[in-house]
Order: structure tokens, then C-alpha cells, then sequence
């Protein structure tokens, strides 16, 4: 039996409800499937027409076509309403933690810094940080403040306070308005901030610098006494060295005797309250002295360089006068260094929570084996994950920072300091297929000394506090909270290609000569 309705070619035509607005709605859709469904049973009985069984086959694929159309657009609804929910349930929880306003504190009129301070530590949301910038309450403070805190805050109530700022090249950018992630209109933007610049703007003028020395060299001994003559006298700012450097000091002219110090080692924990600036002279080993002297928050870093290779001290110490005056004025242009913070867990540890430490890092944390002659065996996790198991002369977590020390000299990759992330490298893995990794900044690592370890494993912390690991013993190792931040004589990109070219003559070769054969 033939279709109801055919034309001279034999083609034929299922009536169908009329789209609306040129798309089909369920109910057309389901109806248009049925009379299909009934064409096909009447095109069944003929089944000798090969005609007709081709168009058979036709009209099923037309009908599952159908079917798909139907299905995708009661997903495509569902999900639909479903983002509509979830943005309206993130409008109303962002209108309901939108800061009601600025509140206000009594002036006693005793100190206009410490009213200021207070106000800043009320507003950070609103006034300080804005939408574009970190605070220095944000950056270079330990959590919320308690009574402890306030009174400590009012007894070093000259610390200068200071903001961070994401800057872009050209004031005409946009990406300074995506300094937080949304979700508005089911769109994800990203700051992506370790593409900016960082930018340190003085509130307050610093009045106490820390100058950090090189030891036992004869030249930074005299340029230390310089320096202080010239900012005491000329700056007017209180002056912080360590013990060993006010003896010398005072030992070649009485007139160093403002210079202050500090006699116990549980003072240099409040240092951070006290310093506004830190200015060392030596090389990359003294800002790493420098950056484990804070547990904590660390005021900002001007390394002058008096070392040997300077990856970390971009500014020549022939300078420093012209250079110091337009950093106290502001604003700098600054890197902000992470640190990896490292915990050691005993195989005789009850739980996780017991642990040595922590102990922070800026270059990189070193597991070798030691003046063992076997190989060392070492289990590898990220996040609870198995990575590895490393069987060589050791490995080393770094920092970005420290991509261009030892993990360099292991077959690491040089990156930027700002890029957020750990290093992973083997030294000498006895392995042709161990290549290194770069894991992103917010896992963390945990190495372990296997039961079945031949020798023990030892962990060095930036080339030094030396400790053992024996079967059983692990060190976990994650990305610290206060980086290190450091001074830059132009910016953060330019100082670091400058260090690799000037301190490891990077891709250094004679230019190809251009007389020689051309392929034109």
C-alpha cells in the first residue's frame, strides 16, 4: 500500500504541526515521531518494492532524528534552568556579604598613625584593598589581630604601612578589572596576576631600615658604615643590624652607637613589626639568609649586589644613594618570591600532626643520599597521589626562585619567579626516562623513605640545617603563605632575562654570518 501522499517522483511528505519561532517544541516534535511511526507500518507491507524499503530506512533515521531533537532540547531547557538557579543563589550571597560600609573609629588624638593603622585594619575590604591591590595588613601580617596583637601593634606603631597594585602595560588595558574570579552570566574570568608587574606604594613613609652584611669581607664592612652615616643622616631613619655587625660598628667609631640590635632570638620573631625595609649586601646567599630570619611576614627585600653570580640582587651597591632614595619615595616595582614550607613526620609519629618544623625554604629543599654509596629510594606523592619512586643521587623540590640554582645544575628548566609552582627534579636518576616536572603552587608533596630503603636519605633546606631521613621517616612539602617580596631595578621580567644573560651567558654564540648562502 502506497503513501497517502506522494508526488510524481515518489517522494513523500509527513504533515507536521508548523514551528514556532523556527524551532519545534516537544509536544510537535513527539506527534511528527508518531506519524512516522505509522508511515513505516504501512510501508512495511510492501516489502518487494525495493523503493519502498529504502524510504523505510529513510523515515526511521528521519524518526531518530527527531527523537534526539526532542531529548536535547528538554536537556538544553534543564540545563538551562539549572545555571539560572545558580546565579541567582550567587547574586543574592554577593549581595548579601556586600560591605555595608565603611565604619568609623573615635580620634583620641594621641597618634594619627595608630588611628590610621586601626581605621585600615576596620576597612581592608573596602577602603584598603579595593578592588585591585593587596594591603600591606593583607600581605605582611599573620592573621586576624587579638588583644596580644593590638597592644603589640601600639607599641611598634611606626611600622609604615604600604598597598601592592597589579599593573599592566598601558593605561588603556582592561585586565586590571579582573583582578578576582566571577561567575556572573555563567562566564569565568581570571586576574591571572602572575602576568602583571607588582607595584609597592608607600601610606606611610618607612622609618626603620634592617641592613643585612656579608660576613668577613672588608669591602661590605666599610660600604655598611657608609650607608648608615648617609641614612641616618640624610633620612633620618632608624637603623637595625645584626649583633655581630653593631660591634663592628662600634668597635671603629663611637659614633654608630644609635645603631640598634637585638640580643635574644626570640626577638628577631617580632622584627616584622619593626622594620619597614630590608636592605642586604652580599649576594644571593645573604638574601636567602635574609628571607629565613622571617618565619612570617617579610617586609620588602633591596638586595645589592656584592656576590658572585646575583640572580636575586639586581642593584649595584655604586649606586645605592640614588637608588635607596627613589625606593623610600615609592612606589617599587617588586617580585613576589614564594617559599615552600617543609615539615618532617618521624616513622615514630602517632599521627600527621606531629611534626618537625615547618621550615621554610626559598631556593630549594635537596633529598640526596648522603656519603651512603647506594642509591637512594624515595616514594613520591602529590596530594595523596603516587607520582614515583626515585632511584638515583636524590631529588630537589625548588621554587621558581631557585629554578636557576641547584635544580639548574640537575637538568631543571629556568622559569620566572612570579609563575607559581614547585619544581620537581631528579639528580642523576638512574633512568632514561625521568624527565623533570613543574607541578602547579597549591599541591602538596610528601616524600617518603621506603621500609625497604638499603641507606637513609638526607634533606638539606636551602644548603643547610642537614637532617636524616630513616625508613619510614617522610617530608611533606607545600607552597608557604608569605613570599618573599624583593625590590626590582626595572621590573620583575626585565631582571631576571638580565641575571640569566649576565650571570649564566644564556644562548651566548657568535651571530651566523649573513654573506654566506641565501635561499631566495
Amino acid at each position: 500500500m502506497a503513501p497517502s501522499k506522494s508526488n510524481s517522483s515518489g517522494d513523500a511528505s509527513v504533515s507536521c504541526p508548523q514551528p514556532e519561532n523556527g524551532c519545534l517544541n516537544s509536544l510537535s516534535l513527539l506527534s511528527s515521531e508518531k506519524a512516522v511511526e505509522e508511515l513505516l507500518e504501512q510501508s512495511s507491507l510492501q516489502e518487494t518494492d525495493d523503493h519502498l524499503i529504502e524510504f523505510s530506512e529513510a523515515m526511521r533515521t528521519v524518526a531518530k532524528a527527531l527523537r534526539r531533537a526532542a531529548e536535547g532540547k528538554a536537556s538544553a531547557q534543564a540545563e538551562a534552568a539549572e545555571w539560572k538557579r545558580k546565579y541567582e543563589l550567587e547574586r543574592a550571597r554577593n549581595l548579601h556579604l556586600e560591605p555595608k560600609g565603611p565604619s568609623h573609629r573615635e580620634n583620641n588624638g594621641d597618634d594619627e598613625r595608630i588611628e590610621n593603622l586601626a581605621r585600615r585594619s576596620n576597612d581592608q575590604s573596602e577602603q584598603c584593598c579595593g578592588s585591585n591591590g593587596i594591603c600591606s595588613h593583607e600581605v605582611l601580617r599573620d592573621g586576624e589581630c587579638d588583644t596580644d596583637s593590638k597592644s603589640l601593634l601600639n607599641k611598634f606603631a611606626r611600622k609604615a604601612s604600604f598597598k601592592l597594585s597589579w599593573c599592566c602595560k598601558g593605561d588603556q588595558s582592561d585586565q586590571h578589572k579582573h583582578d578576582i574570579v566571577s561567575f556572573e552570566r555563567g562566564n569565568i574570568t581570571t586576574a591571572e596576576r602572575s602576568s602583571k608587574q607588582i607595584s609597592l606604594k608607600w601610606e606611610t613613609h618607612p622609618r626603620t631600615v634592617l641592613i643585612l652584611t656579608k660576613p668577613n669581607s672588608t669591602s661590605v664592612r666599610i660600604l655598611c658604615a657608609e650607608m648608615v652615616r648617609w641614612l641616618r643622616e640624610q633620612k633620618k631613619l632608624d637603623i637595625y643590624v645584626e649583633p655581630r655587625v653593631r660591634v663592628e660598628l662600634v668597635t671603629e667609631s663611637s659614633y654608630y652607637n644609635f645603631v640598634q640590635t637585638w640580643k635574644e632570638d626570640t626577638e628577631i620573631m617580632l622584627l616584622h613589626t619593626k622594620v619597614d625595609l630590608v636592605v642586604t649586601l652580599g649576594g644571593d646567599g645573604t638574601v636567602l639568609w635574609a628571607a629565613s630570619m622571617f618565619k612570617g611576614p617579610v617586609p620588602p627585600v633591596v638586595p645589592f649586589s656584592l656576590g658572585s653570580l646575583g640572580f636575586m640582587t639586581p642593584f649595584h651597591s655604586e649606586q645605592y644613594r640614588d637608588y635607596l632614595d627613589s625606593l623610600l619615595k615609592g612606589p617599587i616595582s617588586i617580585t613576589l618570591r614564594h617559599r615552600l614550607q617543609c615539615h618532617v613526620i618521624r616513622e615514630s609519629a602517632k599521627n600527621e600532626y606531629e611534626t618537625e618544623g615547618p621550615i621554610l625554604v626559598l631556593n630549594e629543599v635537596t633529598i640526596d643520599r648522603g656519603i651512603s654509596s647506594y642509591l637512594t629510594n624515595l616514594e613520591c606523592y602529590c596530594d595523596n597521589s603516587f607520582v614515583t619512586c626515585v632511584q638515583g643521587d636524590g631529588l630537589i623540590l625548588s621554587t621558581t626562585s631557585g629554578s636557576t640554582a641547584y635544580s639548574l645544575a640537575a637538568g631543571g628548566s629556568m622559569v620566572h619567579p612570579q609563575v607559581p609552582g614547585i619544581l620537581f627534579t631528579p639528580i642523576c636518576p638512574h633512568s632514561l626516562s625521568f624527565r623533570p616536572l613543574i607541578l602547579p603552587e597549591y599541591v602538596t608533596l610528601r616524600v617518603q623513605v621506603p621500609f625497604n630503603s638499603r641507606s637513609h636519605a638526607w634533606a638539606s633546606f636551602d644548603g643547610k640545617d642537614r637532617k636524616r631521613l630513616a625508613a619510614g621517616d617522610a617530608l611533606v612539602c607545600s607552597m608557604a603563605t608569605w613570599p618573599v617580596p624583593t625590590a626590582c631595578q626595572v621590573d620583575s621580567t626585565s631582571d631576571f632575562l638580565t641575571s640569566i644573560h649576565d650571570g649564566l651567558h644564556w644562548n651566548l654564540r657568535k651571530t651566523q654570518s649573513y654573506d654566506g648562502p641565501r635561499d631566495i
